[in-house]
């Protein structure tokens, strides 16, 4: 076999020793989960910002945003809820290139696995200290959920996971919001039967055993944009595309009917600075028609301390290594101006 193990990583139960949540931090951990659920089944009408860099790269600058982020959070609180996004798992398109803090915790070094997984709990674990929210991030590795699923407050599934089994099985055990995003394709039914999936219970093998799942009412859909067959950006935060998803969502049986609208790849063609536009252009959709003010629970953002972003090794502290954020002047702006039109 051409698989070579390298070395034997720590248990979940040996991370959650190392690094524990106290019983106060698990009490500021369960409100946060019951506010952010309270949104997606109607009983919260305030608006999500799941908002952070497109990678956790680095602690400290990380640190700097998320701190930054919950003094503005006390300030738009009446009408927005954040969600930070503390992203540790990155997809590649290839294969190559930076997997994120889960492989490398210091982008300038080789990948630690072991190391990674201990850098990813301390981080969640800091967020929640620090400034009294939970974080989200992205299920880049079914298996790597168990290490910090007592930390999370929303999980994404992404483009290319979203047809997986397994992390539509997992995403059935979990009882945070989990989003599906579409394919790369855009193919909508593809993400309403991941979420469909998600809803439902299932038995499946896991660590070993056969484990049941009882099924997650708030697994809902993220709009992302996609490609068509000539690699042509085609987004789907627009009006129309919104109506075509609230009659689609009306021929599935589902909890909770939710959308959280991804303002950036390919809803953005990665053009970094039109996601507050496109995140405006949401709202004005939502208050133009009740099914879809019902629907969009809020978006997702990319926004780190600097605008754009730089090469690996770049020496500008808070800019992003991997896909180009929006900057904090810009991020601060624009939750203050959607404050003021909800």
């Amino acid at each position: 076999m051409s698989i070579k193990l390298v070395k034997k990583l720590p248990t979940e139960e040996e991370l959650k020793n190392l690094l524990p949540l106290d019983e106060n931090l698990a009490k500021i951990k369960k409100d946060r989960d019951e506010e952010i659920k309270k949104i997606f089944d109607g009983r919260s009408d305030k608006f999500l910002f799941v908002i952070g860099p497109c990678s956790a790269d680095s602690e400290e600058p990380v640190m700097e945003y998320l701190n930054r982020l919950a003094e503005l959070q006390k300030e738009v609180y009446d009408k927005i809820l954040v969600i930070p996004r503390i992203y540790t798992g990155k997809p590649r398109t290839t294969g190559a290139g930076y997997k994120g803090m889960v492989h490398q915790p210091d982008p300038n070094k080789e990948t630690d696995m072991s190391e990674g997984l201990i850098a990813i709990r301390k981080l969640h674990l800091r967020c929640i200290k620090e400034t009294g929210m939970a974080g989200a991030d992205e299920m880049l590795y079914a298996e790597n959920t168990h290490y910090v699923d007592d930390l999370i407050a929303y999980h994404a599934i992404g483009a290319r996971s979203v047809e997986d089994q397994i992390h539509r099985l997992t995403a059935s055990g979990i009882d945070v919001p989990v989003g599906m995003k579409n394919p790369t394709s855009g193919d909508l039914t593809v993400m309403m039967n991941s979420c469909l999936a998600g809803q439902t219970s299932h038995v499946y093998m896991y660590k070993g055993y056969q484990a049941e799942t009882s099924g997650n009412p708030y697994t809902h859909c993220i709009l992302r944009g996609g490609l068509d067959k000539y690699g042509t950006t085609v987004p789907n935060y627009h009006y129309d595309d919104l109506l075509r998803l609230v009659d689609v969502y009306g021929k599935f049986d589902l909890k909770n009917p939710a959308c959280i609208v991804d303002a950036n790849h390919n809803n953005s063609g990665k053009k970094w600075a039109e996601q507050p536009r496109i995140v405006k252009e949401v709202l004005h959709s939502c208050r133009h028609n009740d099914d879809i003010k019902r629907l969009v629970k809020g978006v997702m953002v990319e926004s780190y301390l600097e605008d754009g972003n730089q090469p690996i090794g770049g020496d500008c502290f808070g800019k992003s290594i991997t896909d180009p954020c929006l900057g904090w002047d810009k991020t601060r702006k624009l939750l203050l101006d959607v404050a003021e039109l909800l």
